[in-house]
């Protein structure tokens, strides 16, 4: 903790991951006057930042703040800091976790703003963090979601985003951290809410960029949208989530921004597969992670677990993992049998 300045208190953050979203939220950050620590794992990135103030590989281009200090060290990142956001991919965060959590303070906020599961046990990441930090500090755990490109957020484009947490304090300090003139921050106290519906949309989004390289219009990617929008609502609510979570920014927000725009990593390997190309080989240019591919497999497993039909998860899983030709997946969602839009319309229901 710094100093105040107008209404904003100045204080000293770290943001763990330096990848395309982590830079941009320590952007944020540092345009609020903070003191950024960057956690990076590559000492060469790490150097870039600090020398030349940029991160060519995951933001080509872009000018970042002197007040950003990239450092390879977790525990001197970590150590002192009242406030910490866990940025990596969702494959990652158990195995960080372990190495922050001996060298957290006990009275850190703890922000956390990946959007997918833990494969192996098909957990949030919220779930995740819990079990590996002390449970005081998990139980001010807050999490960032929402329509948010990296890209369009480093350049100061307007972007409006959702903090939710169980936790109003947690909620309310970390609106007051991130919100400036360009970042909005709405806050939500449904936190399961906000995680299902930013993991989950990325799966669409790779259905979306599927239909698009295949040539496919606007019809059929609406309706990719709205019955998207319909299975991941049905999971979610199975799972805990409030219904309206979905109509939000975390849920129908972001599933726009993510399905319809370039920036999204799943629009353009899903784009790549639907021109044909092999998900190895699509990963391998794509050179970052694709949440969409590792959070389609949980989503089936979750699926069947929870006994919650998701036909266009089934269907991109199968084109995914099992060899099912794109253009046969979307004759077998589109030859399904007849039925009612919504369950409460079926005269015949109980």
């Amino acid at each position: 903790m710094r100093k105040v300045e107008g209404d904003v208190l100045i204080q000293n953050v770290t943001v763990i991951g330096a990848g395309s979203w982590g830079t941009a939220l320590a952007t944020v950050l540092a345009d609020n006057g903070h003191q950024v620590t960057l956690w990076v794992r590559d000492t060469r990135l790490a150097e870039e930042i600090n020398s030349k103030h940029v991160n060519e590989k995951y933001l080509p281009g872009e000018k970042l703040s002197a007040n950003i200090v990239a450092t390879t060290n977790i525990q001197e990142a970590v150590v002192g800091k009242r406030i910490v956001l866990l940025v990596v991919p969702s494959h990652a965060m158990r195995q960080i976790c372990q190495q922050v959590a001996p060298h957290l303070e006990p009275d850190v906020l703890l922000i956390h703003a990946t959007k997918g599961f833990e494969l192996q046990s098909l957990k949030r990441m919220s779930e995740v963090i819990s079990e590996e930090v002390p449970k005081e500090i998990a139980s001010r755990l807050a999490v960032l979601s929402g329509p948010s490109h990296a890209e369009e957020v480093v350049k100061r484009q307007p972007t409006t985003v959702v903090m939710a947490s169980e936790s109003k304090e947690s909620m309310l300090r970390s609106q007051d951290l991130l919100m400036n003139t360009n970042f909005r921050v709405y806050t939500n106290p449904d936190l399961i809410g906000a995680e299902i519906a930013g993991a989950l949309k990325n799966i669409i989004a790779l259905g979306a960029g599927m239909s698009d390289g295949l040539g496919y219009g606007d019809n059929a990617k609406a309706a990719l949208l709205t019955r998207g929008l319909a299975e991941i609502s049905r999971l979610g609510i199975k799972l805990g989530a409030k219904p309206l979570t979905f109509s939000g920014l975390a849920g129908v927000g972001d599933l726009i921004a993510t399905c319809t725009s370039k920036h999204s990593r799943n629009w353009r390997a899903g784009y790549m597969l639907g021109q044909g190309k092999k998900l190895d080989d699509v990963l391998a240019q794509m050179g970052m992670v694709v949440e969409g591919v590792r959070t389609t497999n949980a989503a089936f497993s979750l699926s069947q677990r929870e006994q919650v039909e998701m036909p266009i998860t089934t269907v991109l899983y199968g084109m995914l993992f099992e060899g099912k030709e794109a253009r046969q997946g979307v004759e077998e969602l589109m030859g399904r049998g007849k039925t009612f839009e919504m369950a409460y319309l079926n005269p015949d229901a109980e």
